[in-house]
């Protein structure tokens, strides 16, 4: 974790140095008009090819609205929007490119371009809700051909606020970002990323995410706030050839309709040398931390250390899976999550924002914080340590039980293809810890606690070899006899 230290530093200071050589260049000077009218994707466009001729610099927009569609931006050119300037998407789904090589849609694109950046207090809006409904109507009126699953367009023919493709040394600071009709900004196989100081509220439209990190190496995400309908800091490995490693996170807050902190879904090189601290998730329907290893992908040597969970459904889902691997074999080991405060609700945490998480079935049991490998695939050599988890408690058994015989135990399905999500089991044995298909589990200073009487005890451990749980502090009004119960396991401690 130290090389991780000087990494953001070096990130840093190389960001501010590329910062301070930029010459300005008013983008009003090429044309554009701030109007919110005047459609200026080619007077941008053309400003950003003269800056970039010219060997660089930064384009400044003054206070106003600036209309486009798709943009290029290219090597040593920093879009720099001042305090009052709104970079604003066009609603005409046709004014942005599907580009060929990622086959994604954005406003902002960056393809295999160096020293690039968006900074200052200015706005990106990408007006998304109402592109998006949009291109609905074409798509329904036959003007556009996509699949309309679910009532919505595929989320590759919504135009995403940024998309970056193998870009080096790249600078996002101080900017909000606004209502994207897709994902909302993508850093995909890029290295040296630094973002810091951002305020996104992307929770119009399905698939808001807060920031998708894919298969990069290098990369700061600090000081800033997310506000998104789908995952908040969501890492993904696309290519079963590369990794995203050497990641920093601190300080930053989150809220969302699925998940806070996310590797995954789609996993299918995997994820290494992440080092996250000082974060804090609130009113998120999904789980804070959700490690899942479903294609194929490895998980090694991850430290979270401070996390604040509060009114979140789930606090920790680590799954390993086998949905598409092609043989490729899925890892996840080394991972150590510490400090961490998280009260679970007993409602829909996330009720009456934008988009909400799904309806579950309800009546349902709260569902525990759950570490469940897969039958030959073990999550390996886990440590939680300071960790307090509120629950509300009050599983009832007249709802759907699920015991804790062998024949019960046995009965929980692996659900080895399955989309992974805390939830994907309906109901389980426990109401604090499920902890299944695991080697070398340590849980140092964790308390669990419920507010009401639970049918279930506290831990359950299912093919679990090597763990100590001496140092486990169960608060359970109901007072069971067993609250940590062991099934086909070996050398536990408790």
């Amino acid at each position: 974790m130290t090389k991780l230290k000087f990494l953001a530093l070096a990130i840093a200071l190389l960001c501010g140095a590329t910062q301070l050589s930029a010459k300005d260049y008013q983008v009003s000077d090429f044309g554009a008009k701030a109007d919110g009218i005047t459609l200026n994707t080619g007077a941008i466009q053309r400003a950003i090819d003269a800056v970039n001729e010219r060997g660089g610099g930064r384009l400044v927009f003054g206070p106003g609205k600036y209309l486009t569609g798709s943009i290029y931006l290219k090597s040593n050119v920093t879009l720099h929007l001042e305090r009052g300037a709104v970079l604003l998407g066009s609603t005409n789904p046709f004014d942005y490119v599907k580009d060929p090589y990622v086959r994604w849609m954005a406003m902002v694109f960056a393809m295999k371009q160096e020293n690039i950046g968006i900074t200052g207090k200015g706005t990106i809006d990408g007006q998304g809700f109402k592109t998006a409904n949009n291109m609905v109507q074409y798509i329904q009126r036959g003007i556009y051909e996509d699949p309309l699953k679910l009532d919505r367009p595929n989320e590759t023919n919504r135009p995403e606020n940024i998309y970056f493709r193998e870009c080096t040394n790249v600078t996002i600071t101080g900017i909000t970002l606004r209502d994207p009709a897709s994902w909302n900004q993508t850093y995909d196989q890029c290295k040296n990323v630094y973002v810091d100081d951002i305020y996104v509220e992307a929770n119009s439209y399905w698939n808001n995410d807060g920031i998708d990190i894919v298969d990069c190496d290098g990369v700061v995400i600090k000081n800033s706030f997310f506000n998104a309908a789908d995952d908040v800091l969501c890492f993904k490995s696309h290519d079963a050839n590369s990794i995203c490693q050497n990641v920093v996170v601190d300080n930053c807050v989150g809220r969302s309709g699925a998940n806070g902190l996310k590797f995954g879904t789609v996993s299918r090189g995997g994820f290494r040398n992440f080092k996250v601290t000082n974060i804090t998730i609130y009113d998120t329907y999904r789980s804070a931390i959700t490690f899942a290893a479903v294609d194929g992908g490895l998980i090694d040597n991850i430290l979270v250390d401070g996390v604040r969970s509060i009114n979140t459904g789930n606090v920790i889902f680590l799954r390993i899976g086998d949905r598409w691997g092609k043989g490729k074999q899925p890892s996840m080991k080394n991972v150590t999550i510490q400090n961490v405060y998280a009260e679970v609700p007993l409602r829909k945490p996330d009720a009456g924002y934008n988009y909400e998480g799904p309806i579950e079935d309800m009546p349902r049991n709260i569902s525990p914080a759950s570490i469940v490998g897969l039958k030959g695939y073990d999550i390996r050599n886990v440590k939680l340590e300071n960790v307090t988890i509120v629950t509300p408690g009050g599983g009832n058994p007249y709802y759907a039980k699920v015991g804790t015989s062998a024949k019960e135990l046995d009965a929980i399905p692996e659900m080895a293809d399955r989309y992974p999500e805390f939830s994907q089991f309906k109901e389980l044995p426990a109401w604090g810890f499920y902890i299944r298909h695991a080697k070398g589990i340590t849980f140092d200073n964790v308390t669990l606690t419920a507010e009401k009487p639970d049918y279930r005890p506290a831990i359950v451990l299912d093919d679990v070899h090597g763990g100590d749980l001496e140092n486990v502090t169960i608060n359970d009004p109901g007072k069971k006899k067993n609250e940590i119960v062991v099934f086909q396991s070996t050398d536990i401690k408790k």
